[in-house]
């Protein structure tokens, strides 16, 4: 299957702007799963393109020039293949999907709600988790935002795929499984406006398994990977800072449509 993306993210300020800079993770990488055909982002100023740690593509981009407008625009083709190959990265250590972050840590309440479901780690019981994961935190757009943690989202009992996958990645290293968060689109014939998407992937076995929470979806057949990390804030689409600009308004729309 072959997608095309346009993502637009869009900053309004209520005054000038300058020395601004951008860390930018929204490029995609050819693996076993998809096909990277084109794909080209679109920011003013200047650019240098890096890989991390986890082997994540970023731009540091840097404007030394006053504004009150910024568009950033990724754009391109990528092709899915028909398998559950997710993101295969050989050369970044599973321990590393061990660490506690703030954004992923369990307490006592989240403890007794995973020992509940999973009695013994498979995949089944996995599956099953994710599964009282929504039923238990059920998805609401908008309703928290990008510094809400696990802990946050579970007690709220409402939240977004980002939420979701942070809870699930913390039930996950609490069982001692090496658990990752993944930045990227999904694709969905009957909504092909969405916004970014996230889900959570756990190391069992010998492989990479996908627990897309929000969409009880267990196979990456409509899912472009764009990066990895061990929370959202590894893998933050923009980050940056800037000198002035007063009260920021930033919009972000996506499409992701069959081509």
């Amino acid at each position: 299957m072959k997608l095309m993306v346009n993502h637009q993210t869009h900053y309004a300020y209520s005054e000038r702007a300058c020395n601004s800079i951008q860390y930018i993770k929204m490029i995609p990488q050819s693996s076993a799963h998809q096909h990277v055909h084109y794909w080209d982002i679109s920011v003013p100023g200047e650019r240098v393109i890096k890989t991390d740690v986890f082997n994540n593509v970023w731009i540091t981009s840097s404007q030394r020039f006053d504004y009150q407008h910024l568009t950033i625009m990724a754009q391109g083709v990528v092709e899915l293949y028909e398998n559950d190959a997710g993101a295969h990265q050989p050369d970044v250590p599973i321990s590393l999907f061990l660490q506690p972050t703030l954004a992923t840590q369990c307490d006592a309440e989240m403890l007794d709600f995973v020992h509940q479901h999973v009695k013994y780690p498979s995949l089944e019981s996995l599956r099953t988790l994710a599964e009282q994961i929504l039923i238990k935190v059920g998805y609401a757009p908008f309703s928290t935002t990008v510094q809400f943690t696990a802990r946050d989202a579970f007690h709220t009992g409402s939240g977004v795929c980002q939420d979701h996958a942070h809870i699930m990645i913390a039930m996950c290293r609490a069982l001692n499984l090496p658990a990752r968060y993944v930045s990227g689109y999904l694709y969905d014939s009957n909504a092909p406006h969405l916004a970014s998407h996230a889900w959570a992937e756990v190391f069992l076995g010998k492989q990479w398994y996908s627990f897309d929470v929000s969409n009880q979806l267990f196979r990456p057949s409509s899912h472009i990977y764009i990066a990895i990390g061990r929370d959202y804030f590894d893998v933050a689409p923009v980050r940056g800072m800037r000198e002035r600009g007063g009260v920021e308004k930033m919009v972000s729309t996506v499409q992701v449509l069959a081509c």
